[in-house]
């Protein structure tokens, strides 16, 4: 009978085991995803630095997968776009960065990688800068999140409070703003991150989760906390490089208390590179060119980690093109979930990638969209630029040339460094990458939006999340009065800025309900080509040539108001376009008015999209024809935003 007995309780143990065992190996696993800002490709050990030290990170990368080609953008709204909808950044209409009271942003309608792992059971929450739009909702708890904690936007973009007139960015908790952090309350930003992080993961053991943890870190301005201040031997960036080094390492400790480790992958990666023009406080790219805000390897090629124990090899490294793209039907997949198909996206599932089944990769190329203009295409080692680079290192920084007709192209295996043009070498590759760019600005299009373009969000009356003296004011606040200027304002010089530069942010010229007169002197040597442009599909406007006209267009809705001249000189001739009161339009040339209109208004916000000169790098605020690059000389450029 006691044999019997022990016989029965041996046997129903080693059911139980086994069915542990199962249980283990077929529970969908636990997902992180860590997601810096401003990282460059040299900025921690596994990836060469020996200016900042990252034991945590150098750690991660022996016990997982090293990926040396994964790409992400060029700026920061667009990488998380991608994270979140698996397509290009200009497939949904994130062409650049929101600013707070933005009325764009992440559509509704798009499927998010949160909602998508929610529907597979997950508990789901994103830890830090979001930057797909500060409206309601635009929010992530609209778009997937069980629960938010952070910064909508970007650690700099301060406004004054109207409650204390400091300048200060809004804490988030879900949708409600819980502080107003002033520079120095930054101080522990990742700290407060991570405290959340470590919080979340232990509440949700018993079920499977998705965490996003997009750290507000490197970006500037730089706060490392008091425990990592002035430790490092790469002044302040290096401490909140170690700082960051230093949560990776609460994560991956917590996963592994918890016994979790093998049954969580976790993902390093970073929204763009370096911001170079920023000297000791912007990164570095290593061995690769250019920097943020460019499409050469150093502003788009990540440093990014695979670690899941058992699962992805120790030591491994990939060297496959991948991307932030891949993250959404990677992630869908080992949940166990279906990508839907009613939406295209670009993504491809990596799995077989982190699990060393194959090096090949699964995309047929890799494309580098600035904006909306396709700048560059890669395949295996080749990388063909088609369009004018700059490398982000200073404002105004000169233009590389290139085009369809005469692009560049680099040996990425043999130059990584981007430095050694062979397209003469290899005109078969240049005639293959030159097909498949043509295919995809036929899709999503090239400086215009293609029909493969789905729209961003958008929110009437945006308000910020919180009142501030110097933005976008909430429902209910009483207006403010314009100042007492005079209504002719003096003109704003930007005869320093040559073809091919372009003004982000407070540096463009501020037109919201604005008169606005642009002058200059030019001499074309086509007969089309942008001579300034600021804005996009919204809200802008543009001066340019046109099969030989000189058009000037603004556009405060859906459909633009342009005007034209009805013979234009050759040669130099100076230019004079206004917006008036009540919407009055006016084109000039040498001196003589040459075309008369009416807009609906003065520009009701300011354009989010940055002032360029001599082209238009994201939607394009008007149909330029055949080119959009001006050819020839413009100088003595001024522009005058005055009080009505």
């Amino acid at each position: 009978m006691k044999t019997r007995i022990f016989l029965l309780v041996a046997a129903l143990l080693a059911f139980v085991c086994g069915y542990a065992r199962a249980a283990e190996r077929t529970a969908p696993p636990n997902i992180v995803l860590i997601f810096i800002d401003d990282m460059g490709y040299g900025d921690i050990g596994p990836f060469g630095s020996t200016k900042n030290r990252t034991p945590q990170l150098d750690r991660m990368a022996r016990e997982g997968m090293k990926f040396t080609s994964f790409y992400a953008a060029p700026v920061c709204s667009v990488s998380r776009a991608q994270v979140m909808t698996g397509c290009y950044g200009a497939r949904v209409s994130i062409p650049g960065v929101f600013p707070p009271g933005s009325a764009h942003g992440i559509n509704k309608d798009e499927h998010t990688v949160a909602e998508l792992m929610k529907t597979q059971g997950y508990a789901t929450m994103c830890i830090g800068k979001w930057h797909l739009g500060d409206q309601p909702p635009f929010l992530p708890t609209r778009h997937g999140f069980d629960h938010y904690f952070g910064l909508p936007y970007s650690n700099d973009m301060m406004k004054k409070a109207k409650i204390n007139g400091q300048l200060v960015v809004p804490l988030v908790r879900d949708e409600q703003v819980i502080e107003l952090l002033t520079n120095d309350a930054q101080n522990r930003i990742v700290e407060r991150y991570t405290e959340e992080a470590v919080k979340f993961i232990t509440q949700s053991k018993g079920k499977p989760f998705f965490l996003y943890l997009p750290h507000t870190a490197v970006h500037t301005p730089v706060h490392p906390g008091a425990a990592f201040a002035g430790k490092s031997a790469n002044g302040r960036f290096g401490d909140w490089v170690e700082e960051v080094d230093w949560s990776v390492g609460r994560v991956l400790n917590t996963l592994r208390e918890l016994k979790l480790d093998r049954n969580t992958l976790v993902m390093f990666s970073s929204d763009n590179g370096p911001w170079l023009i920023k000297g000791a406080d912007g990164g570095s790219a290593g061995p690769l060119r250019g920097g943020k805000g460019t499409t050469w390897e150093g502003g788009v090629r990540e440093p990014t980690l695979a670690w899941w124990p058992g699962k992805v090899a120790s030591g491994s490294v990939c060297a496959a093109v991948a991307g932030n793209i891949d993250f959404l039907p990677t992630f869908v997949k080992l949940a166990g979930g279906t990508v839907p198909t009613d939406k295209k996206i670009d993504g491809k599932d990596i799995s077989p990638l982190l699990f060393g089944q194959t090096k090949e990769s699964p995309h047929e190329a890799r494309y580098y969209y600035h904006g909306y203009k396709l700048q560059a295409v890669r395949v295996g080692p080749w990388k063909l630029a088609i369009a004018p680079q700059s490398e982000g290192r200073k404002k105004g920084d000169e233009m590389v040339p290139a085009s369809l007709d005469k692009p560049r192209l680099y040996n990425l295996d043999a130059d990584i460094g981007e430095r050694n043009d062979v397209a003469a070498a290899h005109p078969d590759v240049v005639s293959r990458l030159k097909a498949l760019a043509l295919k995809m600005a036929a899709d999503i299009g090239d400086g215009q939006p293609g029909p493969g373009v789905r729209p961003a969000g958008l929110v009437e009356n945006p308000v910020t999340l919180y009142p501030t003296e110097d933005g976008p004011k909430r429902k209910g606040a009483a207006k403010k009065k314009s100042p007492p200027a005079a209504k002719n304002a003096k003109p704003v010089s930007h005869d320093a800025l040559k073809i091919g530069d372009a003004l982000d942010g407070e540096a463009a010229p501020q037109v919201a309900n604005r008169l606005i007169t642009i002058t200059c002197e030019v001499e074309p040597k086509s007969p089309d080509g942008v001579i300034v442009a600021h804005g996009g599909k919204a809200v802008g406007y543009s001066l340019y040539l046109k099969s030989g006209r000189l058009m000037f267009t603004v556009r405060a809705g859906k459909e633009p108001t342009s005007i034209a001249a009805s013979e234009t000189p050759t040669g130099r001739f100076s230019v004079e376009a206004a917006l008036a009161a009540g919407g009055q339009m006016r084109l000039a040339i040498n001196g003589k008015e040459v075309a008369t209109g009416k807009n609906a208004g003065l520009l009701h916000r300011q354009p989010q999209e940055r002032f360029c000169v001599g082209f238009d790098d994201a939607v394009p605020v008007a149909d330029y024809g055949r080119a959009s690059k001006f050819e020839g000389v413009i100088e003595h450029l001024k522009v005058t935003a005055g009080v009505p």
